[in-house]
Order: C-alpha cells, then sequence, then structure tokens
C-alpha cells in the first residue's frame, strides 16, 4: 500500500473516567507467562458506514466510550513489571491507552474483503498499533491501542491488546463491552472477574534474557493469510461424516445441531458432548488432513495438530466465566502422517475430540 494511502490525524492516550478499587498489581499467571513471548492479538471489525455525520463526532464518541470501558478493565489501563524475585505483575496505575485516528481515503471496503479465495491485503497490518509486537515490551508500552481507520466508504476499528494479559475471551468481553458503551448501554453487563486466587497461581519464576524474549512465532516468515469460508450446510456434512464413520458405521450419539454448539447450555454440559464429535473438531480435522496432504510429507514423519483450549469450565471448581486473564492451555494431537491420511475423516476428529474429553480437572491441574 502506498505510504500516501494511510495517514495519520491525531493520536492520543485515553484515561479511565474513574478509578476503580482494583489491587495496584496483578501477578501473572503460570498461563499468562508463555504469553511474553507472543506477538500482541489483533482483532477489529470493518464497518460499512458511520452513525456519525462528520468524523470528529466519530472519533469524539469512540474516546468517550472508550474510557468509561476501561474504568471497568483497569488492567489494561495499566503497565507490566518485574519485581527483584523476577515476578512479572500488572500494575493498574492508569496510564492509559494509545488511540490513533487514521485515515486511507483511496481504500474502499471492496479492496479489502478478499475475493474469490485471494489472498487477505496487506493494507490490514497498517490498521493496527504495534505490529509484531511481542507482550513483553508492555514493560514499556500501553497494554492495548485503538486505531480507528477512516475508507473512503466505511471504518476500521482496530484493537490490539497485550497476549500476556488476555486471551480470547478476555478480549472479546472488553470489545463487547467497548461496542456496548459506544451504542450507548450505561452500565456494564458482563463484569470481569480479576481474583488471582486459582489453579493458574504458582510461585514459578521465568527467566528472561536481558531485553526480553525471542518470539515463539517469528514474525518474519513469508507466510500468506487467507480466509476460507465454510457454510453452516457445509460444516454440518462434516460432522455427520465424522460421527457416523464410527464402529460398524454407526452414529456416536444424537447429532447437535450447528447453532446449539459450543457444548455449554446455562452453565451445564450437553449430554452427549462426551460422545459427539463437534462441529469445530469435524472441521479440524479436515484442515489437518488437507494440509498434510498437501505437504507432500513422507509416511514416516509426524504431525501435530495444536488447539488453544478454554480451561474456565474444565475444572471441578470452576474458574468464573468472565476470569480477565489467560485460562487456556493448549492441547497437541500427535500422529504420523501415514495414519492420518490412511484413516477417514471419523478417524482424526475422534483424535481430536478425545484429547479434548480428556482435558478435565486433573489434566488442567
Amino acid at each position: 500500500m502506498p505510504t500516501s494511502s494511510l495517514f495519520v490525524v491525531s493520536k492520543c492516550i485515553i484515561y479511565p473516567d474513574h478509578h476503580q478499587s482494583l489491587n495496584n498489581t496483578l501477578k501473572l499467571s503460570v498461563s499468562d507467562l508463555p504469553m511474553l513471548s507472543c506477538q500482541y492479538i489483533q482483532k477489529g471489525v470493518l464497518l460499512t458506514q458511520s452513525p456519525f455525520e462528520s468524523s470528529n463526532s466519530l472519533i469524539s464518541h469512540l474516546k468517550i466510550a472508550l474510557s468509561k470501558t476501561l474504568s471497568h478493565f483497569p488492567p489494561l489501563a495499566g503497565r507490566l513489571i518485574t519485581d527483584s524475585d523476577g515476578y512479572v505483575y500488572i500494575i493498574c496505575n492508569d496510564a492509559g491507552v494509545d488511540f490513533v485516528h487514521t485515515k486511507a481515503p483511496h481504500l474502499m471496503i471492496s479492496t479489502l474483503v478478499p475475493q474469490n479465495q485471494s489472498d487477505i491485503p496487506i493494507y490490514f497490518r497498517k490498521f493496527f498499533q504495534f505490529d509484531k509486537t511481542l507482550s513483553y515490551a508492555g514493560h514499556d508500552k500501553p497494554l492495548m491501542a485503538i486505531q480507528v481507520t477512516e475508507l473512503n466508504d466505511g471504518v476500521f476499528i482496530g484493537c490490539t491488546m497485550n497476549h500476556a494479559v488476555v486471551d480470547g475471551t478476555s478480549f472479546w468481553n472488553f470489545f463487547n463491552t467497548f461496542a456496548e458503551f459506544s451504542k450507548g448501554e450505561k452500565k456494564i453487563t458482563r463484569q470481569p472477574c480479576f481474583s488471582r486466587k486459582t489453579v493458574f497461581d504458582s510461585p514459578a519464576v521465568l527467566k528472561f534474557p536481558e531485553g526480553g524474549p525471542s518470539a515463539t512465532f517469528s514474525g518474519d516468515e513469508p507466510l500468506r493469510e487467507k480466509i476460507f469460508h465454510f457454510s453452516r450446510e457445509a460444516i454440518l456434512k462434516l460432522k455427520l461424516r465424522a460421527n457416523k464413520t464410527g464402529v460398524n458405521g454407526k452414529t456416536n450419539g444424537k447429532i447437535t445441531p450447528v447453532n446449539d454448539e459450543p457444548g455449554l447450555k446455562n452453565g451445564a454440559a450437553v449430554k452427549n458432548s462426551a460422545l459427539e464429535i463437534s462441529s469445530f473438531q469435524s472441521l479440524s480435522a479436515q484442515l489437518w488432513r488437507s494440509v498434510t496432504r498437501a505437504r507432500k510429507l513422507e509416511g514416516n514423519k509426524t504431525t501435530t495438530f495444536r488447539m488453544a483450549v478454554n480451561c474456565r469450565h474444565r475444572l471441578e471448581q470452576r474458574m468464573e466465566p468472565l476470569y480477565f486473564g489467560n485460562g487456556i492451555q493448549s492441547i497437541p494431537t500427535i500422529a504420523s502422517v501415514k495414519e492420518l491420511l490412511s484413516n477417514d475423516l471419523y478417524w482424526s476428529a475422534n483424535q481430536l475430540h478425545q484429547n479434548v474429553v480428556a482435558h478435565g480437572d486433573i489434566t488442567v491441574r
């Protein structure tokens, strides 16, 4: 993208509109610490039009909504600190977050949304602050940033957040709350839980080299990004194949409609969740097989499919659903190329499914 296509209109720091009575520091857990070597999370929304007549009105409104939201998420307005013993904390000091207003008048939505299986345009990298920044940098940089980019016929709101501070659940709770306040909500509807009295609290210390860790995943690899769209009907067919091609060709139980997933209802596990291979597991198995086949590896090579699982509901004494932080763990499923490709979809989907089912209270602890 030509440098003239995007320019910065303004940049400022947004502070919480009032101070919350929260402990001044929150210690990073054993689930948070590994994320210090991961890059900031980047997510955003593409709006077809602004509800405001002028960009100044839009920007002013979003700043006010962001300030209100930060009052309910004080850790995000803080910074990371490491004490003399090597423990890393979030200091809730109201240091604020970055808010950047940019314009890209030559870009239209049609040029940003990939068509016909084309790659994601590299323009999107310009819509986020702290691109390729490791979370360890939160010692000196803000823990999050909002960038609002005005396009020729739309608006993109990009949110960047430190991965050592939040996982996907915490990220979207913040972003959805920000959206609610932007739409005029007066009170928070999903209050985050900042308690650190969980199984992830530990006296363990990770020693980092001077200057911080190196990246877990390098951002400099020549990777291409694509968005693959699977219709509801296609996913349901995959799910039926994965569940019907079991022992003697029988189903593993009642097939839950795609709309009724994930496997929790009102805090209780769906009755057949331990037996039924989910839509996500079915689709993941299909991708695992397809990517492995495309790589044309030798049959004796090992291939691994790794999934991040939410542990909040997997403990016998459950964590709060809105626990703020990283409440996730990684589950690797390993198979040889030969056994993965010589077996059917049921086999690979069931390998993933059994690993997820087995990841209960004892495994999490």
